[in-house]
């Protein structure tokens, strides 16, 4: 069954920016070039919040993991922290000195990253909207950034055409991905961890592995690519684009799945829900839609709840779960598999989850190793300086 439209919300009165589902999914947010941020409830007949206080464009809306919270970013150069109820009350920090495209809180909800036309991407700390650092080595607009599921890197990506890795304990640019072709709307990790996706103005869509640092798909559209969103089981990406569609792809097969035609004029946004059965997308129509996903269930409800292995990847075709190498993903589960023993699939199940905890803790124990190489050779660089300044104290002082 294909993905269907589930609902459609009327009320802004210029281009959605942003949009984003609450942990329950009993909201969802959105932002619009209208300076409001409203919020939608899922029940039917419950009305809409719509939310005042940005003095200009509202460009990002996110809930934060636990729903308490919604975080909005602005053209008027400030975040603000809203609770989503009646009142509707809201906290505002100076947060930059030009527009604010992105806001992202970490998965413990204890941190916030914004990304802004002042070229830097800032951290900060919930709470108390405490600033805690910027990362500046970008040389233009900076339109996204995320924080990785384990919170430890953050993605930004930026009009300078690069998208730039970063580890958020030593502050640094591990990596920048330079991204020729066009600028970089949207970048986002994949649940896993293990890579990046990003949307461009020239009409595609990359996936990075951010452990080896390379290309792993490349998808070629017919128009700018403005948003992007992971499925929660990590199987498909779907897409809003300046051609109006929303697209589905199959990052398994590597190929794209369904086109939907909603939006009048371009997709702006697009995000999944946090289970994964729906996905909402905004448009310059000021529209703000709701889809089923729809996917055959076996495809991803299974995945979700036990990550049990798939079946094996056909060697000759490269798809994203041979990149993977932890075997979490199902491809489609096959009718005559229903019957199989019940003990035998606990069994598999349970050894999938140990698998699965050894895969995560390599991953843990491999980027410990790379933090310690790389204050290792900091410590060796350092001791390098210091011998080196001793040798000419000695020279000027035998001078």
């Amino acid at each position: 069954e294909d993905p269907s439209l589930e609902r459609h919300f009327k009320g802004h009165r210029d281009a959605v920016t942003s949009v984003d589902f609450s942990l329950n999914k009993k909201q969802l947010a959105s932002g619009s070039m209208d300076s409001c941020l409203m919020i939608w409830s899922m029940r039917p007949q419950m009305r809409a919040y719509r939310f005042v206080g940005h003095k200009d464009a509202v460009m990002c809306v996110q809930f934060s993991p636990s729903g308490h919270l919604v975080a909005s970013g602005s053209r008027d150069k400030t975040v603000r922290l809203w609770v989503p109820s009646v009142k509707g009350e809201s906290t505002v920090f100076k947060a930059h000195t030009a527009t604010v495209r992105s806001v992202h809180f970490s998965s413990d909800g204890q941190s916030l990253v914004t990304a802004s036309d002042d070229k830097t991407v800032k951290v900060w700390t919930v709470h108390r909207q405490k600033f805690l650092f910027s990362l500046s080595q970008h040389i233009n607009w900076v339109r996204c950034a995320r924080f990785s599921p384990d919170g430890r890197l953050i993605v930004s990506a930026s009009d300078d055409k690069t998208v730039k890795l970063w580890d958020k304990t030593s502050r640094e640019c591990i990596h920048s991905f330079c991204e020729h072709g066009g600028f970089v709307n949207h970048v986002d990790f994949h649940p896993s961890g293990t890579c990046i996706a990003a949307a461009g103005t020239d009409n595609t869509v990359k996936v990075w592995d951010v452990r080896m640092n390379r290309l792993l798909q490349h998808y070629q559209g017919n128009a700018v690519v403005n948003s992007l969103s992971f499925h929660p089981s990590g199987n498909y990406l779907v897409t809003a684009s300046n051609d109006s569609t929303l697209k589905i792809l199959d990052l398994l097969e590597g190929r794209l799945l369904y086109t939907l035609h909603g939006h009048q004029g371009p997709a702006t946004c697009v995000a999944f829900s946090r289970a994964g059965d729906l996905f909402a997308s905004g448009g310059s129509d000021e529209q703000v839609m709701v889809w089923k996903t729809n996917f055959d269930a076996a495809d991803y409800g299974d995945v979700l709840k036990t990550q049990k292995s798939g079946t094996s990847v056909d060697g000759t075709h490269r798809t994203l779960q041979s990149e993977m190498d932890c075997g979490v993903h199902l491809k489609k589960t096959k009718p005559q598999d229903s019957g199989r023993n019940h003990a035998q699939q606990e069994e598999e199940i349970s050894l999938a989850n140990t698998l699965e905890h050894i895969m995560g803790q390599l991953d843990v124990l491999t980027q410990t190793v790379s933090i310690l190489e790389q204050r290792l050779t900091l410590t060796e660089d350092k001791l390098k300086e210091c011998l080196e300044n001793q040798q000419k104290i000695i020279q000027n002082k035998t001078n």
